[in-house]
């Protein structure tokens, strides 16, 4: 059996319910035991505001991984991770347990139904931005960062 070369791909991970800070440790645990899935680096964690949304300030952060997954078969295992932490998804936006993105997956341009590479407001977001610049600087220009520097990010 012809083993799937290794694709870099960037995951960013939220949560503003229960205990934000434990559910990323552990969606970052879960990711790193997922089969065909190497955890590389994460970021520091970052406390933002909500965007178009409400509840109390989200956690986020950026993972980079090496996985020889597909991109709609890391999807389905990231949303199985989702599920685990108990996310609900009641209505766009909706604060949550735990929110995982996949955000680049090596160079490849993606558009279907359910799944949209690069994720498509990653460039409006300084909660994606700052911390993927943190671990990918040369994925994140100074005018993207430039572009969310009145979103309010604080490093933890």
């Amino acid at each position: 059996m012809q083993q799937r070369a290794e694709v870099t791909a960037f995951v960013a991970l939220g949560a503003n319910l229960g205990d934000p800070a434990q559910a990323l440790r552990e969606a970052l645990q879960r990711l790193s035991e997922t089969p065909g899935v190497r955890l590389v680096r994460a970021s520091s964690l970052y406390r933002t505001t909500p965007i178009d949304s409400s509840g109390p300030d989200y956690l986020n952060a950026v993972a980079e991984i090496a996985t020889t997954l597909t991109a709609p078969g890391l999807l389905t295992a990231l949303q199985a991770i989702e599920q685990g932490a108990g996310r609900e998804r009641p209505y766009r936006n909706a604060p949550r347990t735990l929110d995982l993105d996949l955000l680049l997956y090596g160079s490849a341009r993606i558009h279907s139904p359910t799944l949209t590479v690069p994720h498509p407001s990653m460039g409006e977001r300084a909660f994606v931005l700052v911390p993927l610049h943190e671990i990918a600087p040369g994925r994140v220009t100074d005018e993207a960062l430039a572009a969310v520097s009145g979103q309010g990010i604080q490093r933890m």
